[in-house]
């Protein structure tokens, strides 16, 4: 990868253009959110008339995000440059309050040797 390559993120185990250069283990991302009582009342008059809730879709997208997001930033301080097998867990800890749990093995990479990398 080249010192301005963006950091690669993939649900697949491997990456198949990439040599494993170290392998740094496990990395997560937690974040836990609940509604507020303004979210709730919102969320509860979508659902009277039936159909997506976006209120709460919003705000488990949000929630996911920040959840990827802190993973990414858990692998990079340990000086990976790719996350692989990304996967997500929620669990209700409390009515209303939600963790999501972002995680995955952080790698440094670097491009395949004559096979050319993403984008080459």
């Amino acid at each position: 990868m080249s010192p301005g390559a963006e950091f690669i993120t993939t649900t697949e185990n491997q990456l198949t253009e990439y040599d494993v250069v170290a392998r740094l283990g496990v990395v997560r991302g937690i974040t836990v959110r609940s509604r507020s009582a303004f979210g709730t009342i919102g969320a509860k008059f979508q659902q009277f008339f039936g159909g997506e809730i976006s209120l709460l879709t919003d705000l488990c997208e949000q929630t996911r995000a920040e959840a990827f997001s802190l993973a990414i930033e858990h692998a990079k301080a340990l000086g990976a440059n790719a996350l692989v097998a990304v996967r997500y867990d929620a669990t209700e800890i409390m009515s209303g309050v939600s963790e999501v749990l972002c995680y995955g093995t952080a790698l440094r990479v670097a491009p395949r040797r004559g096979g050319g990398g993403m984008g080459g």
